[in-house]
């Protein structure tokens, strides 16, 4: 077993351990965060059967995209903050979109989808514990914007997606977490015809409790490539 199979099985075991414990059986989504890994990772990953990949710098992922084309079932997420130019990249490249945080990137994405692909799968960025230097719709303001982006084509609503600010403490770990899985009831109470089914919240040091709160795709990354190289410049 290689090294990677092993941190993937770990995760797995303790992904599926957190679910079993609160009742929720198979309700949980591991999303391999593969920034600044190679591709040669993300193909040995695939291997073990990993399908669902997160990426968070749009030109690093496009040519990780374009060079994996042959992997059978694989599946993209783009992760990162995302500047209105570079809509089109992920548009063109990506089946899911977690991060947006403004109602205009979701009308750029609209527009730039290719007729021939898919809706765009998307979540809204929440900033759910008012850091001031985090982006996000604030909670109040996220009912609002799904009323006009599901009026839109080439997208589709799916959920939220929150990155709290760190803590050690289990307890305060659960606050945020909770408050999401109540906002995404509230959406899914305001819209039943909507397919709101995800809550993308969790890495790696607070995934337990954010399974136990509700996440649907937890993101994870250092805990299955190891550490991740900073050393050149990302776009």
């Amino acid at each position: 077993m290689t090294s990677i199979q092993k941190r993937f099985q770990d995760t797995l075991n303790s992904i599926h351990t957190a679910a079993e414990n609160c009742g929720r059986h198979g309700e949980v989504k591991l999303l391999a965060v593969s920034k600044t890994k190679p591709s040669e990772m993300i193909r040995e990953a695939w291997q073990c059967g990993q399908r669902d990949f997160g990426e968070n710098y749009v030109q690093e992922g496009v040519n990780k995209v374009n060079e994996l084309k042959d992997l059978e079932g694989i599946v993209w997420h783009f992760i990162g903050p995302l500047q209105s130019n570079k809509t089109r990249l992920v548009t063109e490249h990506f089946d899911w979109m977690h991060s947006v945080d403004r109602v205009k990137i979701a009308h750029r994405l609209s527009d730039q989808r290719p007729a021939d692909m898919a809706p765009l799968q998307i979540c809204l960025q929440v900033n759910i514990d008012s850091q001031p230097t985090k982006s996000g719709f604030k909670p109040e303001e996220v009912s609002k914007a799904v009323e006009e982006i599901i009026k839109i084509p080439g997208v589709e609503v799916r959920g939220l997606m929150a990155i709290p600010a760190p803590s050690e403490d289990l307890e305060e770990q659960r606050k945020p977490f909770k408050a999401m899985k109540a906002l995404l009831t509230q959406l899914q109470t305001e819209n039943p015809q909507l397919k709101l089914d995800t809550l993308s919240m969790g890495m790696t040091g607070d995934m337990i409790a954010a399974i136990e709160e509700g996440a649907t795709i937890v993101r994870i990354g250092t805990a299955l490539f190891g550490a991740r190289d900073y050393s050149q410049p990302r776009k």
